[in-house]
């Protein structure tokens, strides 16, 4: 592919890329050996990624996305780093998806069951609060179920409208999110996942090999997948 023809596709404009910085990876020693047909060369001690490379997998990854969306399917959105949880919290938010922006709770897939008890038990609660139940408590029996409303919230707000298992992961950095990463492949749920050169891409469905340390980068790929996923909604209305 030349870069005039990637450069002009939807979603792949390796300028846009560029000046986001989305290029930039780790040093070589900390390469995965998967990364290694994407490398461009390096600068500084960092590796550089080959963006037209990179704008073919963003492309397969975004065509994806409108497929799901064109099917009414379910991705929830992974971000738990600092750089990113906002970025995804409010891009799930856009198109009505669920997410995790904080630590992910193991077992979230995998032991859907009782995670769904986790929320039932968030709900409950919030609702008692909002129809003044709670007064009927001592102030320390108030004051230690407002912690736990506040802990519920922080980590399952995100997934309050998930009544069940997604179709598929959007995941900011696979190595850190390992573990949701994991759940996903023992209940063969598809990845997408924006991975800079420390990942394993052979672990995901959709990889878009990109900087996913750079509020820049990863608001340009979150924005443009939450974008795939409006259009693809609006084609299937």
């Amino acid at each position: 592919m030349t870069a005039k023809t990637a450069d002009n596709q939807a979603g792949g404009n390796i300028s846009a890329m560029f000046t986001a910085g989305a290029h930039f990876g780790f040093s070589k020693a900390r390469r995965h050996p998967t990364f290694k047909p994407l490398i461009f060369g390096a600068k500084g001690g960092t590796e550089i990624m080959d963006l037209e490379k990179t704008a073919v997998y963003f492309e397969k990854a975004l065509e994806y996305v409108a497929k799901l969306a064109s099917e009414k399917k379910v991705i929830l959105f992974v971000g738990s780093k600092s750089e990113a949880k906002d970025i995804v919290r409010a891009s799930a938010l856009s198109i009505n998806m669920p997410y995790v922006s904080d630590r992910w709770i193991g077992g979230t897939l995998t032991n859907f069951d009782q995670i769904k008890k986790r929320v039932a038990r968030l709900e409950d609660l919030i609702s008692k609060k909002e129809k003044g139940e709670l007064t009927k408590y001592t102030k320390k029996e108030r004051l230690l179920l407002d912690r736990e409303i506040e802990t519920l919230t922080r980590f399952f707000d995100g997934i309050r409208s998930m009544q069940k298992l997604p179709d598929a992961l959007f995941v900011v950095d696979s190595k850190k999110e390992h573990i949701a990463v994991t759940e996903a492949a023992k209940m063969k749920i598809p990845v997408i996942s924006l991975s800079s050169t420390d990942c394993d891409l052979s672990k995901l469905a959709y990889a878009i090999p990109a900087n996913d340390s750079a509020r820049t980068s990863i608001e340009y790929f979150v924005k443009a997948v939450s974008d795939a996923y409006k259009k693809g909604g609006l084609q299937a209305a």
